[in-house]
């Protein structure tokens, strides 16, 4: 398998700078092998990376490891300098805005303007500033006529773009998506696009098997196979060796 380590972040000691440190994480579901083994890499400011691979090679996994939805059995998570542990995970969870892949899991008042206002309220903000705020968004993602309306009568991408104005509301500093384009149209995935490239953020981390779109939006991929990551580069070139995608499981054109 050709070698694209270009950037290689496989033995690293603790980086205080680093937005997310990831230190020999294993985790493992109940009687079974390691989904992830001895997992090492960070993500410094400015970073934004494709989190790639097979089906079943783990990546929903680490990103719930992230935010502290999944506990490793060994290993280290660092965000912003404080290790995710359960004592830590509201303060994690301020700074990092996370979406699952099933938008319905992030959709539960009975209008999509409850759901996008429901974060911002928890913390303290007023009503007025939260519904203005949630407007905006929906306004950015063309959903703006649907406020008033629930969930279930939106389409599956419109619920995934209202979940991530749910948590853009609460303007995280670092945003950990999952398959963020399952559902999208092409114009909706080039909107969402935009969308992203322009957000004052920290970090962006996105599990994606849309291969030509993490390239436009992604400049790093770590690519998890075998419960490692195989690979740590610069997307580009992963994306135009397509030899080594086909290893990995990942045809770039199909």
């Amino acid at each position: 398998m050709t070698s694209l380590t270009s950037n290689p972040q496989t033995s690293i000691s603790h980086r205080h700078n680093a937005v997310i440190e990831v230190q020999n994480l294993v985790y493992t579901y109940s009687h079974q092998e390691p989904v992830l083994k001895e997992i090492s890499f960070s993500l410094n400011a400015g970073d934004r990376v494709a989190l790639m691979g097979a089906t079943g090679s783990g990546k929903s996994t680490l990103l719930e490891n992230l935010i502290g939805l999944k506990h490793p059995q060994s290993g280290a998570i660092y965000i912003n300098g404080t290790l995710v542990e359960p004592k830590t995970l509201p303060q994690i969870r301020k700074q990092v805005g996370f979406t699952f892949q099933d938008a319905n899991d992030q959709l539960f008042m009975p209008t999509i303007l409850e759901d996008v206002t429901f974060g911002p309220r928890n913390y303290g903000v007023s009503p007025a500033i939260a519904i203005d705020k949630a407007l905006q968004l929906l306004a950015d993602f063309g959903l703006e006529a649907y406020a008033r309306r629930s969930a279930h009568e939106l389409s599956g991408g419109q619920r995934r773009l209202a979940a991530l104005a749910t948590i853009l509301a609460l303007e995280p500093s670092i945003l950990i998506l999952d398959e963020p384009t399952a559902g999208l149209d092409p114009a909706w995935r080039r909107h969402l696009a935009q969308v992203l490239l322009k957000l004052p953020v920290q970090v962006i981390l996105i599990a994606s098997h849309d291969l030509h779109w993490l390239g436009r939006v992604t400049q790093r991929a770590l690519v998890l196979s075998g419960g490692c990551i195989q690979i740590d580069s610069q997307i580009q070139p992963l994306l135009q060796d397509g030899k080594t995608l086909d290893q990995l499981g990942l045809p770039v054109d199909w």
